[in-house]
């Protein structure tokens, strides 16, 4: 699912530094940009509807519910995400274009009824709150859950530029309606916030069912027994529940935490910085993007088709070897462009904080998270790669690791006091990481043999 890979190639071929720029401006923004955007706009409505909604605490509340609800999403439909985007990529590798949108409408389906069912039993059985509310989120959540299925699409698709007017348009559109409707107080900003998730949920559909034709409307192709892959589903339950699991352990501890709403709770030291700081992830998945989807893709696809194509093992040895060293670039620049930005951060965060208002105490659990945040890009670039060699079980393996590890050294950072926050999530990435360079190492010594004598 390479297409914006092949036209960043296009404009990297000009050979300039405008061109250089540009391609990397739009990795940036297609990697990161529904995260990162989809931060920034919360917080601007949550800036814009101070003075207006009254009390401030339902400000909070709003803040808090759309935290809830992008982690439910991501953890319940993780596993369908990258159980559905090998599907696609099979249909494509086999020319079946036509295949996609069908199953693409079955699994919306399928995803809309379960979290509808879901979001209708914990609102009814954990919340006290007004109908209206309830019914915003539930209406909110079956629409992020959707979104985030057809958000895998957006690297498959060649028309980059649509994509990010339609993000432009999707997050403006948030803003703007949240600021009219605040009036109507928390049930306004969910409502705000439902209108940008729905208009990008609807924009990008549309423009799926033109880059993908089809005769049928609905199929459940994809749970076929031969097409379910149980590591995959179980894989994206643990990657996102790693992401989130620490933040979670800080929300339900009462010594670290406060009620919200309902059932929600809030760690007012813990969150701020760790949402902050993953707005500092946009020149690493820029460089992910680029690095991965035009050198080490390339030289993949260079690699597996000399293979079918029955070349000399020589032949086939040497472009291995170049694609080897298209992996060791793309994560050593990984690593350059992000620590630059560590650097950066470092140097600026006084003033960056002391310019939003917030205050000084969270400069060492900042520092902290970004660290963290930095490590979490090197760590996506090695499942990315993982993937790409169909190494499901090494993925999976260090997914449950991350999770495992985030909640215990967690746990163990809040035993040893507030100076050790944020720890946790940090040091299970670093080990996470240095356990994934270590199988990559030993996976692409052994490439060829498994390659032609584990699969015959």
């Amino acid at each position: 699912m390479a297409g914006i890979g092949f036209e960043l190639r296009k404009i990297l071929s000009r050979d300039s530094y405008a061109a250089t720029l540009q391609a990397y401006l739009y990795a940036g923004l297609i990697s990161s940009g529904p995260w990162v955007l989809s931060i920034v706009s919360v917080m601007l409505i949550g800036i814009l509807s101070f003075g207006v909604v009254i009390p401030d605490y339902l400000i909070r509340q709003f803040l808090i519910t759309v935290t809830y609800l992008m982690a439910g999403s991501l953890i319940v439909t993780g596993g369908l995400q990258l159980l559905f985007t090998r599907f696609i990529s099979d249909r494509l590798f086999e020319n079946r274009r036509e295949a996609i949108l069908p199953n693409l409408v079955g699994i919306l389906l399928l995803v809309t009824v379960a979290s509808g069912i879901l979001a209708i039993v914990l609102l009814a059985a954990l919340f006290d709150e007004p109908f209206a509310y309830r019914l915003l989120v539930m209406a909110n959540f079956v629409v992020l859950c959707n979104l985030w299925l057809v958000i895998i699409f957006l690297s498959g698709m060649k028309a980059y530029k649509r994509i990010l007017v339609v993000m432009l348009i999707g997050y403006l559109l948030m803003v703007l309606c949240a600021y009219l409707l605040r009036f109507l107080k928390i049930e306004g900003l969910l409502l705000g916030l439902l209108i940008g998730h729905a208009s990008l949920l609807f924009l990008f559909l549309f423009d799926i069912l033109r880059e993908y034709p089809a005769q049928r409307l609905v199929a459940f192709d994809f749970l076929d027994r031969g097409q379910i892959f149980l590591s995959l589903l179980a894989t994206g339950l643990c990657y996102n529940l790693g992401i989130w699991v620490d933040k979670f352990i800080f929300w339900f501890n009462p010594a670290t935490s406060d009620a919200v709403i309902g059932p929600l709770r809030a760690s007012t030291l813990y969150d701020l910085p760790i949402f902050l700081a993953y707005l500092a992830i946009i020149p690493g998945m820029a460089v992910f993007l680029v690095r991965i989807e035009t050198d080490f893709a390339e030289w993949y696809d260079r690699v597996y088709e000399a293979i079918r194509s029955g070349e000399t093992l020589r032949h086939i040895g040497l472009l291995k070897n170049q694609m080897v060293l298209s992996i060791r670039q793309g994560l050593v620049e990984i690593c350059k462009v992000q620590g630059l930005t560590l650097l950066l951060l470092f140097l600026l965060a006084p003033k960056l904080l002391d310019w939003l208002g917030i205050s000084q105490y969270y400069l060492p659990l900042f520092y902290v998270d970004v660290v963290g945040v930095s490590i979490q890009v090197v760590f996506m670039a090695l499942l990315n790669v993982f993937f790409y060699l169909d190494k499901r079980r090494i993925v999976l393996r260090l997914c449950v690791l991350f999770v495992l590890l985030n909640a215990l050294l967690t746990i163990l950072s809040q035993w040893l006091g507030p100076s050790w926050f944020g720890y946790g999530f940090t040091v299970s990435l670093l080990v996470c990481v240095l356990a994934g360079l270590q199988l990559l190492s030993s996976t692409l010594d052994n490439l060829e043999y498994e390659t032609f004598m584990l699969n015959r």
